[in-house]
């Protein structure tokens, strides 16, 4: 089956985090470093990152402009 679409599907985030549960895919993701979003009884994984994360690209949250870098 080709995966299509710019989000995981559900099976395939089982899959890429060995987990069934909701909470344990959440934490797989967190430890990981993969951006995600929760969404209520669902998790939104963009395919780009997660073809990022295996080819070993770090992602590092945005906390917004750093003002303390402005002169």
């Amino acid at each position: 089956m080709e995966a299509t679409g710019e989000f995981l599907l559900p099976f395939e985030l089982k899959r890429l985090a060995s987990a069934g549960k909701l909470d344990e895919q959440e934490a797989f993701l967190k430890q990981e470093g993969i951006p995600h979003r929760r969404l209520g009884k669902r998790i939104v994984v963009s395919r780009e990152h997660a073809r990022a994360w295996l080819t070993g690209v770090i992602f590092t949250p945005s906390r917004g402009i750093n003002l303390g870098a402005v002169r």
